[in-house]
């Protein structure tokens, strides 16, 4: 992988073989990143596993042939001290057609460019939502001092 960066902006570059969830939460551990949001992601895949939350599960759609990446977003969270990366794609077929989801494994193909803007200040967690099944991502860190802030108030910086 390449990276520069331009204060908290990252642009990535992965490499043929890496599994992008892989790559990306190695970058994060390797940069210290417990907050980031994934703006941007193009470049091919080389096969790919997509998921569909139907409420209780996901349902996966295994792509198993080079694909055009269209679009990637997400966001870096902690998740039990580790970082926690979480990703949706579009992806185009060589027939045209495009395939959507929830990232659950990805080989990149030719490339992949990958925006990552990062918040160095904060850091957000991926908890476990019982009622959910699922991690869901909370912006503010599970601080006395924030939970006793009046409602209205000046966020915490």
């Amino acid at each position: 992988m390449q990276a520069v960066n331009e204060g908290d902006r990252w642009m990535l570059r992965l490499e043929p073989g890496e599994e992008i969830l892989d790559a990306l939460g190695r970058f994060a551990q390797d940069h210290r990143l417990r907050a980031a949001a994934i703006g941007m992601g193009i470049g091919q895949f080389r096969s790919a596993t997509l998921g569909y939350w139907n409420g209780q599960e996901y349902e996966t759609h295994e792509v198993a042939e080079p694909t055009e990446l269209i679009s990637l977003a997400g966001s870096i969270a902690e998740a039990d001290g580790r970082p926690s990366v979480h990703l949706h794609a579009s992806v185009g077929l060589r027939t045209h057609a495009t395939v959507s989801g929830h990232v659950l494994r990805a080989i990149v193909g030719l490339l992949a460019e990958v925006r990552v803007d990062a918040f160095p200040t904060r850091v957000f967690s991926r908890p476990m939502d019982e009622s959910l099944g699922l991690r869901t991502l909370r912006l503010e860190p599970d601080a006395p001092e924030l939970r006793a802030r009046p409602p209205g108030g000046p966020s915490a910086r």
